[in-house]
Order: C-alpha cells, then structure tokens, then sequence
C-alpha cells in the first residue's frame, strides 16, 4: 500500500503524529484509524462479492484488477493465443540495424550479399562518388533578402 515510503519519511510521520496527537492519544488514534482501515476493506469486500453475485455464473472469473488497463494488455500481451512470443523473438533488431547501417554505407552485409551485389553495381555506376552518400545535412544559406522559412507546426 506504501510502498513508496522510505525510512526517513516514515520516521518524519511518527515524529509529526507524537507532535501532534502526544505520547498519550497516539495508540488510541493508531486503533481508531486501523479499525476504518479493516471497515472499508470489509465494506469494499462485500460490494465486489455483491457484483460477482448479481453479474452471474458466466463471470466467475472476473477480477476487478483487470479493469486496469494496464493489467488488462499485460494480460491480453501474455496470451499465448496470438503467437506474439514467437512474433517477438522473430525478431533481431541488432541484425536488422546491422543491416540498414550497411546499406547506408554502401557495404554489402552477409545476408543480403546476393540481392544486393546487383543493387551495389548499378549505384556504384550511377554515383561519381564510389558509392558512398553523404547523409549529412547541410543547413542551406538563404539570400540576405529572403525570409526564412516558418514551420506553423513547430511554433
């Protein structure tokens, strides 16, 4: 319930709850606030068992924590069903970065070796440049007259 309590802030409230209730009305408030504690707890028990009941035998294995969505995709991602697992584990982003990485480059990478040796021929005849192409982005210098250009979007 408080998991995100550390020992400092812990040891901060029980200083501020002696400060203010005293030594004497301390335990007294510790019960008064366990007892509404469990009687919430009871009363929160007894409505889900009341909805269970009136949705019927066709919902026995609803669970209240499903309508998190997060617990709900969790739950429909886990679901051996979809073959998502053997989606996922198809693939290899490593590989497949390798491989664009080459292209960019204009190196043949292994598994593409035959596809690409033609690719490779006709750009390498294409380009002056022995096949390399240079990605870097040179800022264009506008005329000294000329307004530069407004994005709307990324103002």
């Amino acid at each position: 319930m408080f998991n995100d309590i550390g020992p400092l802030e812990l040891v901060t409230i029980v200083v501020l709850a002696v400060l203010v209730f005293g030594p004497e009305k301390l335990p007294k408030m510790i019960q008064d606030v366990t007892r509404t504690i469990r009687k919430i707890r009871d009363f929160s028990e007894s409505a889900k068992a009341d909805i269970r009941e009136e949705l019927g035998p066709e919902f026995k294995d609803f669970e209240f924590e499903d309508l998190n969505p997060k617990t709900f995709i969790r739950k429909q991602l886990d679901n051996d069903e979809l073959g998502l697992k053997e989606i996922r584990n198809g693939f290899d982003l490593k590989k497949e970065m390798a491989e664009v990485t080459d292209a960019v480059h204009g190196r043949e990478s292994d598994s593409s070796s035959s596809s690409s040796s033609s690719s490779s021929a006709s750009s390498s005849s294409a380009g002056s440049t022995g096949g390399t192409v240079d990605m870097t982005k040179k800022p264009e210098k506008p005329a000294p007259e000329e307004r530069p250009p407004f994005d709307a979007d990324a103002t």
